[in-house]
């Protein structure tokens, strides 16, 4: 990896705590700055603008927990411990986030929904890998045997993934983990009513 290389990486790394807690409107230039040490003209010669250095930033963030989430999934080759292995991820996550500020997904959802298109449409880039991980260890749980032949993959995965985010939200706002440890419970209790034979 060459210095420049180097650099960008530094920038986004370092952007990647700042935006997901200060979100995309709250992060200025000046906190870029003061979080890598570098000039503003060291920062606009690696990225064009604050929004492409927020892309790299959340993309780097998404890829991260992404990355962890399946470092979990991967030991398992029952579909039921894999989808239990994410429950576990999550049980954890607002005690000890990997990046700082809590879940990259959720919050620059909530702030690029109707601001920025592009944030927005890496969210949903995301959002659909989740749900397709999701869906796809259902399938692997029907072929198995393990879940019920008529189980509907893409439902359950819309569930499984909006229970998580919203119950993440829900806690995050009362500054308490009991309303996401409620909503992992219920999904124990459905793999184990809906899923599994």
């Amino acid at each position: 990896m060459s210095k420049a290389e180097r650099t960008r990486q530094l920038i986004i790394e370092k952007s990647a705590h700042l935006f997901n807690q200060k979100g995309y409107a709250g992060t200025s230039m000046q906190d870029i700055m003061a979080s890598t040490g570098l000039t503003k003209g060291g920062i606009y010669g690696h990225f064009e603008s604050k929004e492409e250095i927020a892309l790299q930033a959340f993309e780097y963030a998404a890829a991260h927990l992404l990355q962890l989430l399946s470092d979990n999934i991967t030991p398992h080759t029952s579909a039921t411990k894999k989808l239990e292995a994410i429950i576990s991820f999550y049980k954890t996550y607002l005690y000890a986030p990997p990046i700082q500020g809590g879940c990259p997904v959720l919050n620059t959802s909530v702030e690029a929904d109707d601001t920025n298109p592009l944030l927005r449409a890496s969210v949903v880039r995301v959002l659909n890998k989740l749900h397709k991980s999701v869906a796809n260890i259902v399938r692997q749980g029907v072929a198995q045997g393990e879940f019920k032949a008529d189980t509907d993959a893409e439902r359950f995965s819309i569930l499984f993934v909006s229970i998580i985010e919203g119950g993440m939200m829900v806690s995050k706002a009362y500054g308490e983990a009991k309303y996401l440890h409620t909503g992992l419970q219920h999904l124990k209790q459905l793999i184990e009513q809906e899923l599994k034979v």
